[in-house]
């Protein structure tokens, strides 16, 4: 079981933590630092097991009913965002509240907010239970539609169709929802949509890297969590192009047969799975006999979100 004499792995840039997610975690360590163990946070702070873990292990306490919140705590909303109602019953609760929403879902509840006001209703392109989607749905009472695919948009019926809007999941693949979107828009003609696509820069650079990076290699490995849709959807990506694909957790999960005979071995990580992750993934393709590893010439991230008021450390 080797792999041929020259292997190296190549890997993809960019790859690893976005903007949303760094701060994100940013906020949980804030609040930790500046309130002490417990703080809460309303479902994973990110989809990744490591991240999660590690923030359980500096006193993170991860809940989804609000109701497993004692009075008076500190709770996190994810990075996913929230439904009104979580929302209203969290300030209702009386918990001091920190919103980890990345600021590009919280630009997609505004838009709908600011659409609902002018009369419209909306199709929703995501993926059924996922949080963000739900998130996002569960900024209106009523008159969103959730389309997961082509069939799904036949079988729509809005109320109405002069004011129907679109919207997407920050995280789909660019590809797919290009597609639902076509149907969409094959169905509904004057429908309106996002004046930037709703998809976000970190899920398009990282599904662009990888369809750079595929046709390069034997062998992609991902390095995300199963609950990752955007780390999915990179798996996804590099095997459409016709190249073996395989999403790890951790580097425990590579199997040794995956990379018999193989000379280039790809390597990303979604945007929510940290880089130290992709350093031991390195490590033991290393020990399975890839002898160089080489960069990617890629796009480079310079994108920084603010963090919430009263987190600043010198606040």
């Amino acid at each position: 079981m080797t792999m041929s004499k020259q292997a190296e792995i190549v890997l993809a840039e960019p790859r690893g933590f976005c903007a949303g997610v760094d701060r994100a975690i940013e906020i949980v360590e804030r609040a930790l630092a500046k309130y002490g163990r417990p703080i809460y946070v309303r479902h994973e702070i990110v989809h990744n097991t490591y991240v999660v873990n590690d923030l359980k292990a500096k006193g993170a306490i991860f809940i989804e009913e609000l109701s497993d919140v004692p009075p008076g705590a500190t709770l996190v909303f994810s990075a996913h965002g929230v439904s009104k109602a979580v929302q209203q019953e969290a300030e209702r609760r009386g918990f001091q509240i920190f919103d980890a929403t990345c600021p590009l879902v919280t630009k997609v509840h505004v838009e709908v907010a600011k659409l609902h006001k002018e009369g419209y209703e909306f199709i929703m392109i995501g993926h059924k239970g996922h949080p963000e989607v739900e998130g996002t749905m569960g900024q209106l009472d009523s008159g969103i539609h959730l389309v997961e695919d082509e069939d799904d948009v036949l079988r729509v019926q809005p109320a109405q169709t002069s004011k129907l809007a679109v919207v997407t999941q920050t995280t789909l693949s660019v590809d797919d929802a290009a597609s639902i979107m076509a149907a969409v828009k094959a169905k509904f003609p004057q429908v309106r949509e996002p004046k930037q696509q709703d998809i976000c820069y970190a899920t398009q650079n990282r599904q662009d890297a990888v369809k750079i990076l595929s046709p390069q290699v034997d062998v992609v490995i991902v390095v995300g969590s199963p609950t990752s849709s955007n780390s999915n959807r990179l798996r996804e990506v590099a095997k459409k192009l016709g190249t073996d694909a395989y999403m790890v957790d951790s580097a425990d999960e590579l199997q040794p047969e995956w990379f018999e005979g193989k000379t280039r071995v790809g390597l990303t990580a979604g945007a929510s799975a940290p880089e130290i992750l992709v350093q031991q993934v390195i490590e033991r393709i290393r020990a399975l006999g890839a002898v160089a590893v080489r960069k990617m010439d890629g796009i480079e991230e310079t994108i920084k979100f603010p963090l919430p008021k009263g987190l600043k450390l010198d606040a």
